[in-house]
């Protein structure tokens, strides 16, 4: 990392802010009486704000600011009650859900049942576990204002782990004239019942996001924990501020510029160490595999043996060095379920993890017949998302690949891996994402080995049948030996035709001011319901 004089720091700094004041409409005197006001610098820019539309995570993150759940996880993973309270027939056929009292949208309207079932259906056609509840569902209906009715064809034991999922994609309930908007397409308002209001006349993507206390959330009566419990909001606004230059965001952390840096980097994290007012967490503990994606539906990688070369000329260490630098903070890991877990397993990873395949890619790549068509990566320019693609470029060229690398920023990855159109209307080749460990750790939360193809499928759309034969035998075991069993053929499935790109696991601290105090843990934070601020 680069030195920069104190007095260019403090001008980046000042210019910075400068600018989300100058996009940001003249504050009013109950602005400045608001009081308490946090100001983060998240891991990325919110552009795209519907949360079912992408699995972005600063889209979810944005989510459950505004919007709230029927039922959450708690710290141990367990399923608690959140909007709703539930009962399960004898013959576990039925599902019955009981809206609880003092839920209302935020234009004042109440929450209904019809609301949350269309909520629901839209999720479902989205997330892999939607998907899997919906395929065993016989009906889902609202019996009435508050209740809603789910009746299975067959015994199904994960209802209620996939209501409550607590990331990727968070089944958020919204009012049902925007749940019914197709979920190919981006609802057109931000309405939620959630403990925060989205405050769309601040709206600037690429420099503030702004959110202001609901004052009409009623939150439960239990403590928080992980996304259950009372969500109680403590201050009266939280503002995202952005800040793509990761030392700049230290600095203005520092300095009391700002209050919240989610992902602090590890070189920087010395400095942060000295300075007593700050504090340093790692708050997903669990942390985070990072992964390449291909596009199935476009030459070169629609061809298997080109992508098996591909993989072949990548590792981890490289991408992991670059990524995150420490190895105390990272984990040279094959296991597409997470390495130290029941369903961890090294079948088919031994190129990624070894490093050593660049001979045998290039020799199999002249095997191929490869015509030298462009590999088209995005390459976002954020900081934790900017060395993967950057790393397996190079990787790939020494390959005999010929590689287009597009700078970009994240949230245009997020808009254009959605397109399913030719490189030059706008397709592409390759992307690079991190998901959390908990969005990875089975077959049917890990949306990386959904391979139901250009309808229902995820971002590259392989069509795989053996893969969905066996989640859908993962779905219905119950046995934790035939579960590892059917994950470790999925592994190797996934390995053979090259589905996606394992690229190893990593921690990532935060860092925030002291001032703050009541920051949760947990696998979809940051979290900022709790969260109180000293003057």
């Amino acid at each position: 990392m680069f030195r920069i004089s104190r007095r260019k720091r403090l001008a980046i700094t000042l210019s910075t802010l400068l600018s989300v004041l100058a996009c940001s409409p003249p504050l009013s005197l109950a602005a400045f009486a608001a009081g308490k006001t946090i100001t983060a610098v998240m891991h990325s820019d919110l552009r795209i704000l519907d949360p079912i539309f992408t699995p972005a995570y600063i889209t979810r993150d944005h989510g459950y600011m505004v919007y709230d759940t029927l039922l959450a996880t708690d710290a141990n993973f367990d399923v608690q009650p959140q909007m709703a309270d539930w009962k399960i027939s004898d013959d576990r056929l039925t599902y019955t859900f009981t809206l609880r009292d003092g839920l209302n949208w935020h234009d004042g309207t109440p929450v209904t049942a019809e609301d949350c079932v269309a909520s629901l259906k839209r999720w479902s056609k989205s997330d892999g576990m939607g998907q899997r509840l919906m395929d065993s569902a016989a009906s889902l209906e609202a019996t009435d204002a508050k209740t809603i009715t789910l009746k299975l064809r067959e015994p199904y034991g994960l209802v209620l782990q996939s209501i409550a999922k607590q990331s990727t994609l968070v089944p958020f309930m919204m009012p049902k004239r925007l749940a019914e908007t197709p979920p190919d397409k981006q609802i057109s308002e931000q309405i939620g019942s959630g403990p925060f209001k989205f405050v769309q006349t601040e709206f600037r993507p690429g420099v503030k996001v702004a959110y202001e206390k609901n004052a009409a959330y009623v939150p439960r009566k239990e403590p928080p924990s992980g996304t259950s419990g009372g969500k109680i909001v403590k201050v009266d606004r939280v503002e995202w501020i952005t800040m793509p230059d990761a030392q700049t965001a230290i600095y203005a952390l520092q300095s009391n510029e700002i209050d919240f840096v989610e992902s602090a980097p590890v070189d920087l994290l010395p400095s942060l160490q000295k300075n007593n007012d700050i504090e340093i967490r790692t708050l997903n503990k669990d942390g985070f595999q990072t992964y390449g994606r291909m596009n199935f539906l476009l030459p070169p990688f629609d061809k298997v043996e080109i992508r098996r070369a591909a993989l072949l000329a990548i590792n981890q260490k490289d991408v992991l060095d670059a990524l995150v630098g420490d190895p105390k903070n990272y984990k040279i890991c094959g296991a597409i379920f997470i390495c130290d877990t029941p369903l961890a397993s090294d079948v088919g990873s031994a190129s990624l993890v070894k490093g050593d395949g660049i001979s045998e890619a290039k020799s199999r790549l002249a095997a191929t017949g490869y015509d030298g068509t462009p590999v088209v990566i995005l390459a976002p320019n954020e900081w934790m998302l900017k060395p993967q693609p950057t790393v397996v470029a190079q990787l790939l060229r020494k390959a005999g690949f010929n590689v287009d690398l597009q700078a970009t920023d994240w949230q245009t990855v997020v808009s254009r891996r959605n397109s399913q159109k030719p490189v030059n209307e706008g397709g592409w080749n390759m992307f690079f994402t991190t998901t959390a460990a908990s969005d990875m750790m089975n077959p049917l939360v890990n949306n990386a080995v959904n391979t139901r193809g250009k309808i229902g499928g995820w971002f590259g759309w392989p069509e795989d049948a053996k893969i969905e034969q066996l989640r859908d035998a993962y779905a219905r075991s119950s046995l934790p030996s035939e579960q590892k069993k059917i994950a470790e053929e999925i592994q190797k499935e996934v390995y053979d035709q090259v589905i996606y790109i394992p690229l190893g696991q990593y921690v990532r601290p935060s860092a925030w001011r002291k001032s703050l105090s009541g920051v949760l843990d947990g696998p979809a934070t940051p979290l900022f319901w709790n969260v109180d601020k000293s003057k």
